[in-house]
């Protein structure tokens, strides 16, 4: 583990990775698919809340976030995405505290994600991030299977994280986008 650590370059995506992204993406199921122009807008509008995370050259994880415009305290989290060869490394948690640790993120008290019921991957990822924290876990319906996706998409969970400690956030890392 210590030299996959020493090996990962983190850092905001640009535009020439939203090709792999898709990619990464579309070996990550249960994620969603996104066309590569969103994922391009991804990798452009969204990057100082976003995460690309490199070995040698070679994307290994990606998470896209970005501040709700009704309340820029909140940081929501669209997409984790973690390569098989980088999984159970604790990777998804280190991208999003350096997302949690980028000058953008410093007015942050809560973040956000939606989660189907099934996806115990994020669950645990989330969880986790919930007590490394110190912070509350609320959920609730987001969007529902039948009300919102016409019975063609499990029902996505909002989950709310928050505040996050102060003592945690003072702690955070200052990262080098």
């Amino acid at each position: 583990m210590k030299d996959f650590q020493i090996e990962l370059e983190l850092r905001a995506p640009r535009a020439s990775d939203g090709h792999a992204v898709s990619e990464l993406i579309a070996q990550c199921p249960p994620l969603d698919t996104n066309s590569t122009y969103c994922n391009l807008l991804q990798c452009t509008h969204f990057s100082s809340t976003s995460v690309a995370a490199f070995k040698r050259g070679e994307l290994v994880g990606f998470i896209s976030g970005y501040l709700t415009p009704e309340n820029p305290e909140n940081l929501f989290i669209w997409q984790v995405a973690v390569g098989e060869q980088a999984r159970g490394l604790g990777l998804a948690t280190r991208m999003l505290k350096h997302i949690l640790a980028r000058p953008h993120c410093i007015e942050v008290s809560h973040m956000e994600t939606s989660i189907t019921k099934t996806n115990e991957a994020s669950w645990a990822l989330f969880e986790g991030v919930a007590r490394k924290f110190d912070a509350e876990i609320n959920t609730s319906i987001m969007f529902d299977k039948e009300q919102h996706f016409q019975g063609h998409h499990d029902t996505e969970t909002l989950v709310r994280i928050g505040p996050l400690s102060q003592s945690k956030q003072s702690a955070r890392p200052i990262a080098v986008a």
